[in-house]
């Protein structure tokens, strides 16, 4: 097999292609990381990786599809960890501990918050990436915001829009997330990462048992925007 994937004088097989897509996606999301996303381009993703950028350009029309198919590929194996905690769980409380506690444990990761966080970065900048990242943030939190209606629906967690509800717990855990993510060996902060999640874990099910119907944004939709 030569270097860009294919069989030697013939077509690559689907297991050749799905292992050279994967290369690609594999390259470009760290060179997106290192670099940024503005700054790097498609020749610069192909000579990092040794492949012509027409091997590139047969499987992405451009950058911005690039970039999605890294992002997509990255929640469907987000949601496929969420989902598998909770799948065999009969409290429903539970399960939106689990499936909190997994998310938590994705974003504690450095490499996998240093892309987000790049991504995020430029993103206010973009009006285009901006939609994207609440587009991409939308599904990748669905089997989380699932978990809250059904423990709605059980009446462990009190009435209101699921969406607003996810939002209020990934807001509590994305604080904790950054003390683990910029936390040094020097810090005096002894707590584990554990017991911080199982501390605004506490708040969220004190703050969840009433109704939270008040807090349902204007427009009624998830990500807080204004419909129209």
């Amino acid at each position: 097999m030569g270097a860009n994937g294919r069989r030697v004088g013939g077509r690559p097989t689907k297991e050749q292609a799905a292992a050279l897509d994967n290369l690609v996606l594999d390259g470009a999301r760290t060179l997106f990381c290192q670099k940024g996303v503005s700054h790097s381009s498609v020749e610069e993703i192909a000579v990092h990786l040794g492949v012509s950028k027409h091997t590139i350009y047969r499987r992405f029309s451009n950058k911005a599809a690039l970039l999605d198919a890294v992002v997509q590929r990255d929640i469907r194996r987000f949601c496929s960890e969420l989902l598998s905690v909770s799948r065999d769980t009969i409290d429903p409380l539970e399960a939106v501990r689990r499936t909190a506690q997994r998310y938590f444990e994705f974003g504690s990761s450095r490499d996998y918050a240093a892309f987000y966080l790049s991504v995020s970065a430029e993103a206010a900048f973009s009006p285009t990436l901006r939609k994207r990242l609440s587009e991409w943030s939308q599904a990748a939190l669905q089997p989380l915001i699932d978990t809250i209606s059904a423990a709605q629906a059980a009446g462990v967690i009190g009435a209101g829009e699921p969406g607003t509800i996810c939002e209020i717990l990934v807001d509590l855990l994305e604080g904790a997330n950054n003390r683990v993510r910029l936390r040094d060996e020097a810090s005096c902060d002894e707590r584990t990462p554990q017991q911080l999640f199982d501390q605004r874990w506490a708040v969220f099910v004190v703050a969840t048992r009433g109704d939270l119907r008040n807090l349902a944004p204007i427009s009624g939709r998830a990500d807080g925007t204004k419909s129209g």
